[in-house]
């Protein structure tokens, strides 16, 4: 905590020059962005002495070779710190009401040996105080390395390969499957090797990797060789404003459990997505569009499974508050351990706060239909103000409800109900310059008639405060 004010403190006192925040038409350049990935990072730009104007730049370009532009070094990082109260967590099947408090802290370390070779690592630290029951996986690491890889080059700005090799983040699409669970205090990491393509105007990542284990000691992840993850996502440009993405993923766990057992998966997943940008100056539409299949074996059975999933907006620029009204509509297969296919969706490893506000705790993407109305509006000095309401139905009466990483909060056979909840929603965030950010959020989950049947079948009530800042 006392990390963060420091920072706060050096945030606000120091002047941020083209740093700063300012109307969208006079955006910071790109390069001075903070990305998701902290790898995809640019600092490179900060070689010309004229381009240094903010009290972080000395340290985010370091020589290393005289007259050599392309060997230097970059340090950066981030704290956020996170109150966090759920009530009811699991509807009831967690104490009434816990409240705790999570820090993160990370490092990294991006280092560029000319044009061909650089070496990547970042260093976090999750902790927790005050969680009744301790801190779950997602909460406390004490410290270990998030990313660590060496990198291996060649190619022009049209054609160019990379090969990796370490520890490493994985975040595609807009997080449906593959994310760094940015929501949760501890993200996630994968070790084994990946290759990073250019192809004209495709760009194309092929992996083969382990997720590493939550363990909460110090440097003491190691990746989980009960489960293997493999795969080759593309994307290029459909037209001018449309974006299309298209993959293959492949998951291989020892021991899965579903609402109708354990066993050994194998998943194939193949899937596409169209996605249009949020209108930034004039009005205009925006969507998010993904379809997948899945296929494999779970023990003796088949897997047959799918997944549909569709966000569409509309912002109006011109008038004040520039509003974006939007909603999300999706499904996902559920099972019938009738027969002898597993039809039970699987998201492998989504964002952590699939649902937006409820970050930690409530349904996840599986056996699920939803339907998400939200509108967002822009006011004075960068503040932002969201509402939002999801209402969720079970895709099969045969099947379970789930968290979102996966784990059957309750079974099926209690209740015939589908009806699962519905959850109203408001978050509040301040970008106060590029660096530091404020955020609260407040969302209740109504039991449904599904839940209630199920027992204890209590409302689920959450609510966080954030602060971060990035550098």
């Amino acid at each position: 905590m006392r990390t963060l004010m420091i920072l706060m403190v050096v945030s606000l006192a120091t002047p941020l020059s083209r740093g700063q925040s300012v109307p969208a038409a006079e955006s910071p350049a790109p390069a001075r962005v903070y990305h998701l990935l902290r790898e995809d990072d640019d600092w490179s730009f900060l070689a010309d002495p004229a381009e240094r104007q903010e009290f972080w730049d000395p340290i985010k370009y370091i020589r290393l070779r005289p007259g050599r532009n392309d060997w230097f070094i970059s340090i950066g990082g981030e704290a956020r710190e996170v109150w966090e109260q759920i009530g009811n967590d699991n509807w009831g099947q967690q104490p009434f009401m816990n409240a705790y408090l999570n820090e993160r802290y990370m490092l990294y370390f991006d280092v560029h040996y000319g044009k061909h070779v650089r070496s990547f690592v970042e260093f976090k630290s999750g902790l927790n105080s005050y969680r009744i029951g301790g801190p779950r996986p997602i909460d406390e690491k004490q410290l270990d390395f998030q990313a660590a890889f060496l990198e291996v080059g060649t190619g022009d700005e049209r054609h160019w390969i990379k090969v990796r090799a370490g520890r490493h983040e994985l975040e595609y699409g807009s997080g449906r499957l593959i994310d760094v669970r940015e929501g949760p205090n501890v993200r996630l990491s994968f070790d084994g090797f990946m290759v990073k393509a250019g192809v004209g105007s495709w760009q194309i990542d092929g992996f083969a990797v382990r997720p590493d284990m939550d363990n909460p000691g110090f440097f003491d992840n190691a990746p989980n060789h009960a489960v293997g993850f493999w795969g080759v996502y593309g994307v290029r440009p459909f037209t001018k404003a449309i974006t299309l993405d298209a993959y293959y993923l492949g998951l291989d766990r020892k021991t899965a459990r579903f609402n109708r057992g354990v066993g050994h998966e194998v998943r194939h997943s193949i899937g596409a997505r169209l996605s249009r940008p949020v209108a930034e100056t004039k009005p205009g539409w925006d969507f998010d569009y993904e379809a997948l299949w899945q296929f494999g074996s779970f023990g003796s059975a088949n897997i047959r499974a799918w997944s549909a999933a569709s966000e569409t907006g509309y912002r109006i620029t011109t008038v004040p508050l520039k509003p974006r009204l939007s909603a999300k509509a999706d499904i996902s297969s559920g099972d019938d351990p009738r027969t002898n296919t597993l039809g039970t969706f699987n998201p492998l490893f989504p964002k952590g706060n699939y649902f937006g506000v409820l970050a930690t705790a409530g349904p996840g993407p599986i056996n699920f239909v939803d339907v998400h109305p939200r509108v967002e509006a822009t006011l004075p000095r960068n503040v932002t103000v969201s509402v939002d309401w999801i209402f969720q139905w079970r895709e099969s009466l045969r099947d379970g409800v789930y968290s979102v990483p996966g784990f059957l909060i309750i079974p099926e056979g209690k209740s015939n109900a589908r009806f699962v909840g519905h959850r109203p929603g408001a978050e509040v965030r301040w970008q106060a310059n590029r660096h530091l950010w404020f955020q609260a959020d407040y969302g209740i989950f109504y039991a449904g008639k599904f839940v209630k049947e199920s027992q204890p079948g209590r409302n689920l009530n959450y609510w966080a405060l954030w602060a971060g800042y990035k550098f």
